[in-house]
């Protein structure tokens, strides 16, 4: 996996919030910046002592959520079962794993895709606790939508609870060129296939998401390989672009522009 700055902050604030007990750790990005590979290897180095349950693209009303909370820790429970007794197995559940000297982290991907209603829910579990310790941490990783919900009046009580955020921008320039080289080496090359300008137009292009870097490069590669070229340069990226084969290109209005520019200026 290629590190930038941001991803590595990122993922420091994700161990900070399950080393330190956090209630809630909040992580945030644009579609395909690299939120779900974070999560992945957050669960390749977690620790023994930490049980852990992942649920993605949760919906659903009360008692709804809850069953996809059991189900993620492999909690067996009964279809028809009502609220209270979903509720009392999930109970019942975190005092055993804290009796046995584990905590429960429950990681939400995609979890902008929840209703208020379903966040205050799983802020009530944070409610539950022994002896004043967390037997239950939440981390909730979705699109930049989520910090709203979180940061909606309504949600007050969820925000106070959030201990560690931490929102994931797109890549600069300079970062895309090095995420670029990363790729290519991962592959097998040099990494020096794709020219500065080759590179600062694909930043221009994708606006620095890595997921869209990924697709504009494999498109770029396919032209030089057909053209019998061994570098990408900028003007087979300037051709990928005007055949519009790639769907991905990014037209930032002027409001969006100006952000543009600013998040650009930031170091990775």
């Amino acid at each position: 996996m290629f590190w930038s700055k941001q991803h590595k902050q990122a993922y420091s604030v994700l161990e900070f919030g399950v080393l330190s007990s956090a209630p809630i750790t909040l992580i945030t990005g644009e579609i395909g910046a690299g939120k779900t590979t974070l999560v992945q290897a957050l669960l390749a180095d977690i620790h023994e002592n930490v049980t852990i349950g992942l649920v993605s693209n949760a919906q659903g009303g009360r008692g709804e959520l809850l069953q996809w909370i059991l189900n993620a820790l492999s909690v067996e429970f009964e279809a028809s079962a009502s609220y209270v007794l979903l509720f009392q197995t999930l109970q019942d559940f975190l005092l055993a794993e804290y009796a046995a000297g584990k905590r429960v982290v429950l990681i939400f991907d995609e979890a902008q895709n929840l209703s208020l209603e379903g966040l205050e829910e799983l802020r009530m579990l944070t409610n539950i606790n022994s002896n004043k310790d967390v037997l239950i941490q939440l981390i909730l990783v979705g699109q930049p939508e989520l910090r709203d919900m979180v940061r909606d009046p309504r949600m007050q009580q969820l925000a106070q609870r959030v201990a560690a955020s931490f929102h994931i921008d797109t890549l600069n320039a300079e970062a895309v060129a090095l995420y670029i080289d990363h790729r290519m080496q991962m592959a097998g090359g040099s990494g020096k296939k794709f020219t500065p300008e080759a590179c600062k137009r694909i930043h221009d292009a994708t606006g620095g998401v890595p997921r869209l870097v990924n697709q504009l490069c494999e498109f770029a590669l396919l032209y030089a390989w057909s053209s019998e070229s061994g570098i990408v340069d900028e003007q087979i990226v300037k051709q990928v672009l005007d055949d519009g084969v790639f769907f991905g290109e990014r037209q930032p209005s002027d409001e969006n522009l100006v952000m543009f520019q600013r998040n650009g200026s930031t170091d990775e």
